[in-house]
Protein backbone atom coordinates (compact mmCIF):
# COMPACT_ATOMS: atom_id res chain seq x y z
CA UNK A 1 0.00 0.00 0.00
CA UNK A 2 1.21 3.49 -0.60
CA UNK A 3 -0.17 6.98 0.47
CA UNK A 4 -0.43 10.59 0.02
CA UNK A 5 -0.35 12.82 2.99
CA UNK A 6 -1.63 16.65 1.23
CA UNK A 7 -1.27 18.66 4.08
CA UNK A 8 1.66 18.30 6.85
CA UNK A 9 0.15 20.51 9.97
CA UNK A 10 -0.78 18.95 13.38
CA UNK A 11 -2.68 15.84 11.89
CA UNK A 12 -0.82 15.33 8.65
CA UNK A 13 2.28 14.92 11.03
CA UNK A 14 -0.14 12.49 13.01
CA UNK A 15 -1.08 10.19 10.13
CA UNK A 16 2.63 9.92 9.25
CA UNK A 17 4.09 8.77 12.79
CA UNK A 18 1.47 6.72 13.12
CA UNK A 19 1.42 4.60 10.06
CA UNK A 20 5.14 4.07 10.33
CA UNK A 21 4.76 3.83 14.17
CA UNK A 22 3.31 0.90 13.61
CA UNK A 23 4.81 -0.64 10.65
CA UNK A 24 2.24 -0.53 8.53
CA UNK A 25 4.20 1.34 5.76
CA UNK A 26 7.87 2.62 5.00
CA UNK A 27 8.90 5.74 4.42
CA UNK A 28 9.10 5.36 0.63
CA UNK A 29 5.56 4.59 0.79
CA UNK A 30 4.29 7.86 1.72
CA UNK A 31 4.57 11.30 -0.19
CA UNK A 32 3.65 14.27 1.40
CA UNK A 33 2.59 17.80 -0.12
CA UNK A 34 2.17 20.65 2.08
CA UNK A 35 2.04 24.40 0.91
CA UNK A 36 4.69 25.42 3.85
CA UNK A 37 7.78 23.93 2.57
CA UNK A 38 9.48 24.19 5.73
CA UNK A 39 6.69 20.87 6.72
CA UNK A 40 7.36 19.22 3.89
CA UNK A 41 11.19 19.21 4.65
CA UNK A 42 10.56 18.28 8.34
CA UNK A 43 8.81 15.55 7.53
CA UNK A 44 11.48 14.04 5.08
CA UNK A 45 14.04 14.91 7.95
CA UNK A 46 12.49 13.48 10.55
CA UNK A 47 10.46 10.40 9.11
CA UNK A 48 12.63 9.56 5.78
CA UNK A 49 9.29 10.26 3.94
CA UNK A 50 9.32 11.55 0.02
CA UNK A 51 8.28 15.21 -0.73
CA UNK A 52 6.01 15.46 -4.31
CA UNK A 53 6.17 19.44 -5.28
CA UNK A 54 2.19 19.60 -5.84
CA UNK A 55 -0.85 17.90 -4.45
CA UNK A 56 -0.85 16.57 -7.61
CA UNK A 57 2.01 14.47 -8.06
CA UNK A 58 1.64 13.55 -4.68
CA UNK A 59 -1.42 11.33 -5.23
CA UNK A 60 0.14 9.79 -8.27
CA UNK A 61 -0.25 6.60 -7.75
CA UNK A 62 -1.07 6.38 -4.39
CA UNK A 63 -4.08 3.63 -3.04
CA UNK A 64 -5.29 6.23 -0.98
CA UNK A 65 -5.08 9.84 -0.67
CA UNK A 66 -5.27 11.88 2.64
CA UNK A 67 -6.41 15.35 2.85
CA UNK A 68 -5.11 16.74 6.06
CA UNK A 69 -6.08 19.99 5.44
CA UNK A 70 -8.12 23.44 6.66
CA UNK A 71 -11.74 23.75 5.43
CA UNK A 72 -10.62 27.11 4.22
CA UNK A 73 -8.04 25.04 1.80
CA UNK A 74 -10.58 22.81 0.37
CA UNK A 75 -11.97 24.42 -2.57
CA UNK A 76 -8.35 25.02 -3.78
CA UNK A 77 -7.16 21.27 -3.36
CA UNK A 78 -10.31 20.14 -4.82
CA UNK A 79 -9.63 22.24 -8.15
CA UNK A 80 -6.43 21.03 -8.53
CA UNK A 81 -7.31 16.85 -7.89
CA UNK A 82 -10.55 17.09 -9.66
CA UNK A 83 -11.18 14.68 -12.45
CA UNK A 84 -7.69 13.41 -12.20
CA UNK A 85 -7.35 11.10 -9.26
CA UNK A 86 -7.68 7.17 -10.38
CA UNK A 87 -11.08 5.86 -9.88
CA UNK A 88 -9.55 2.72 -7.65
CA UNK A 89 -7.67 5.16 -4.96
CA UNK A 90 -9.68 6.61 -2.07
CA UNK A 91 -9.70 10.43 -1.21
CA UNK A 92 -10.01 9.99 2.32
CA UNK A 93 -10.60 12.84 3.73
CA UNK A 94 -10.32 14.33 7.55
CA UNK A 95 -11.38 18.40 6.62
CA UNK A 96 -13.95 19.27 9.12
CA UNK A 97 -17.53 19.92 8.58
CA UNK A 98 -16.79 18.89 4.35
CA UNK A 99 -20.06 16.49 3.56
CA UNK A 100 -19.23 13.48 1.30
CA UNK A 101 -21.61 15.14 -1.26
CA UNK A 102 -18.89 17.97 -1.42
CA UNK A 103 -16.06 16.14 -1.45
CA UNK A 104 -17.48 13.71 -4.24
CA UNK A 105 -18.81 16.35 -6.53
CA UNK A 106 -15.60 18.75 -5.22
CA UNK A 107 -13.18 15.96 -6.47
CA UNK A 108 -15.10 14.28 -9.43
CA UNK A 109 -14.63 10.98 -7.51
CA UNK A 110 -16.69 8.18 -6.24
CA UNK A 111 -14.41 6.12 -3.84
CA UNK A 112 -15.08 9.08 -1.03
CA UNK A 113 -14.23 8.14 3.20
CA UNK A 114 -14.94 11.14 5.66
CA UNK A 115 -13.25 11.13 8.52
CA UNK A 116 -13.15 12.68 11.85
CA UNK A 117 -10.18 11.77 14.31
CA UNK A 118 -8.91 14.08 17.14
CA UNK A 119 -5.82 15.45 18.26
CA UNK A 120 -4.90 12.39 20.97
CA UNK A 121 -4.42 11.14 17.64
CA UNK A 122 -0.82 12.35 17.79
CA UNK A 123 0.49 9.92 20.50
CA UNK A 124 -1.66 7.11 19.08
CA UNK A 125 -4.38 7.55 21.84
CA UNK A 126 -7.38 9.23 19.85
CA UNK A 127 -10.73 8.33 18.16
CA UNK A 128 -12.06 8.43 14.99
CA UNK A 129 -15.13 8.24 13.29
CA UNK A 130 -15.37 7.40 9.53
CA UNK A 131 -17.78 6.50 6.87
CA UNK A 132 -17.15 6.05 3.54
CA UNK A 133 -19.45 6.14 0.25
CA UNK A 134 -21.02 3.07 -1.23
CA UNK A 135 -17.93 2.57 -4.43
CA UNK A 136 -15.51 2.02 -1.40
CA UNK A 137 -15.19 -1.96 -1.13
CA UNK A 138 -14.56 -4.33 1.65
CA UNK A 139 -10.42 -4.07 0.86
CA UNK A 140 -10.79 -0.29 0.86
CA UNK A 141 -12.14 -0.12 4.20
CA UNK A 142 -9.55 -2.85 5.67
CA UNK A 143 -7.00 -0.24 4.30
CA UNK A 144 -8.74 2.54 5.89
CA UNK A 145 -9.34 1.32 8.58
CA UNK A 146 -5.65 0.59 9.01
CA UNK A 147 -4.54 4.09 8.63
CA UNK A 148 -7.15 5.35 10.84
CA UNK A 149 -6.24 2.72 13.52
CA UNK A 150 -2.15 4.16 13.42
CA UNK A 151 -3.98 7.28 15.08
CA UNK A 152 -6.04 5.38 18.20
CA UNK A 153 -9.62 3.76 18.13
CA UNK A 154 -11.87 3.93 14.84
CA UNK A 155 -15.38 3.65 14.49
CA UNK A 156 -17.14 3.02 11.02
CA UNK A 157 -20.77 4.33 10.57
CA UNK A 158 -22.96 4.40 8.24
CA UNK A 159 -24.71 7.27 8.49
CA UNK A 160 -22.81 10.31 7.80
CA UNK A 161 -24.78 12.66 10.18
CA UNK A 162 -22.75 11.33 13.07
CA UNK A 163 -19.38 12.89 11.47
CA UNK A 164 -20.96 16.49 12.62
CA UNK A 165 -21.72 15.19 15.64
CA UNK A 166 -18.33 13.34 16.07
CA UNK A 167 -16.68 16.78 15.41
CA UNK A 168 -18.46 18.73 18.66
CA UNK A 169 -18.03 15.34 21.00
CA UNK A 170 -14.57 13.81 20.06
CA UNK A 171 -12.76 16.36 17.63
CA UNK A 172 -13.47 19.55 20.21
CA UNK A 173 -13.55 17.88 23.36
CA UNK A 174 -10.14 17.78 23.93
CA UNK A 175 -10.18 21.50 23.84
CA UNK A 176 -13.11 21.39 25.74
CA UNK A 177 -11.27 18.32 28.77
CA UNK A 178 -8.17 20.90 28.28
CA UNK A 179 -10.09 24.22 29.39
CA UNK A 180 -11.43 22.43 32.75
CA UNK A 181 -7.63 21.07 33.23
CA UNK A 182 -6.08 24.25 33.16
CA UNK A 183 -8.80 25.89 35.25
CA UNK A 184 -8.43 22.98 38.04
CA UNK A 185 -4.62 23.92 37.25
CA UNK A 186 -4.56 27.28 38.23
CA UNK A 187 -7.10 27.31 41.07
CA UNK A 188 -4.24 24.25 42.60
CA UNK A 189 -1.64 26.85 42.06
CA UNK A 190 -3.84 29.71 44.06
CA UNK A 191 -4.63 27.85 46.83
CA UNK A 192 -0.56 27.40 47.33
CA UNK A 193 -0.07 23.64 45.02
CA UNK A 194 3.47 24.01 43.30
CA UNK A 195 2.42 24.60 39.75
CA UNK A 196 4.33 21.55 38.56
CA UNK A 197 3.01 19.48 40.91
CA UNK A 198 -0.44 20.89 40.70
CA UNK A 199 -0.14 20.22 36.72
CA UNK A 200 0.43 16.15 37.62
CA UNK A 201 -2.24 16.26 40.19
CA UNK A 202 -4.48 17.50 37.65
CA UNK A 203 -3.04 15.18 34.60
CA UNK A 204 -2.91 11.99 36.66
CA UNK A 205 -6.48 12.63 37.96
CA UNK A 206 -7.89 12.89 34.56
CA UNK A 207 -6.01 9.74 33.23
CA UNK A 208 -7.01 7.52 35.98
CA UNK A 209 -10.90 8.18 35.96
CA UNK A 210 -11.19 7.66 31.92
CA UNK A 211 -9.32 4.24 33.07
CA UNK A 212 -11.58 3.99 35.34
CA UNK A 213 -14.76 4.44 33.48
CA UNK A 214 -13.26 2.23 30.87
CA UNK A 215 -12.19 -0.71 32.73
CA UNK A 216 -14.80 -1.44 35.00
CA UNK A 217 -17.32 -0.19 31.89
CA UNK A 218 -19.83 1.45 34.56
CA UNK A 219 -21.74 4.69 33.83
CA UNK A 220 -20.06 7.75 35.36
CA UNK A 221 -22.65 8.49 37.47
CA UNK A 222 -22.29 5.08 39.35
CA UNK A 223 -18.46 6.22 40.15
CA UNK A 224 -19.58 9.90 40.74
CA UNK A 225 -21.59 8.93 43.69
CA UNK A 226 -18.94 6.71 45.06
CA UNK A 227 -16.88 9.25 45.70
CA UNK A 228 -19.78 11.42 46.38
CA UNK A 229 -20.09 11.17 50.49
CA UNK A 230 -22.99 13.24 51.82
CA UNK A 231 -22.21 16.43 52.94
CA UNK A 232 -18.43 16.05 52.09
CA UNK A 233 -16.05 18.11 49.96
CA UNK A 234 -16.86 16.43 46.50
CA UNK A 235 -20.58 16.94 47.27
CA UNK A 236 -19.75 20.46 47.90
CA UNK A 237 -17.96 20.75 44.97
CA UNK A 238 -20.30 19.49 43.07
CA UNK A 239 -23.34 21.52 44.19
CA UNK A 240 -21.26 24.70 43.20
CA UNK A 241 -21.07 23.06 39.81
CA UNK A 242 -24.67 22.08 39.59
CA UNK A 243 -25.73 25.62 40.53
CA UNK A 244 -23.01 27.51 38.18
CA UNK A 245 -24.72 25.55 35.33
CA UNK A 246 -21.52 23.00 34.66
CA UNK A 247 -23.93 20.50 32.35
CA UNK A 248 -25.93 23.25 30.82
CA UNK A 249 -22.68 24.96 29.58
CA UNK A 250 -21.41 22.04 28.10
CA UNK A 251 -23.93 21.36 26.27
CA UNK A 252 -24.31 24.35 24.78
CA UNK A 253 -21.13 23.94 23.66
CA UNK A 254 -20.83 20.98 22.22
CA UNK A 255 -24.49 22.30 20.33
CA UNK A 256 -22.70 25.33 19.11
CA UNK A 257 -19.64 23.08 18.35
CA UNK A 258 -22.19 21.16 16.28
CA UNK A 259 -23.59 23.75 14.25
CA UNK A 260 -20.62 25.15 13.57
CA UNK A 261 -19.60 21.68 11.85
CA UNK A 262 -22.37 21.97 9.50
CA UNK A 263 -22.25 25.46 8.99
CA UNK A 264 -18.54 25.08 7.38
CA UNK A 265 -20.08 21.89 5.54
CA UNK A 266 -22.78 24.46 3.89
CA UNK A 267 -19.93 26.56 3.33
CA UNK A 268 -17.73 24.40 1.38
CA UNK A 269 -20.84 22.89 -0.77
CA UNK A 270 -20.83 26.46 -2.70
Amino acid sequence: MSIAVIGGGVMGTAFVQGILRQGLLSPQDIRVHDLVAERCHRLAQEHGVAVAESNLKASEGAEVVILAIKPQNLAEVMAELRGKLDPEQVALSIVAGARMETLRSGLGHDKVVRAMPNTPGQIGQGITIWTATDRVTDGDKQRVGAILGALGQQLFVDDEKYLDMATAVSGSGPAFILLVMEAMIDTAVHLGVPRDMATRMVVETFLGTACLVQQTGRHPVELRNMVTTPGGTAAEGLYQLESGGLRAIIARAIVAAYERSKGLGRANSK
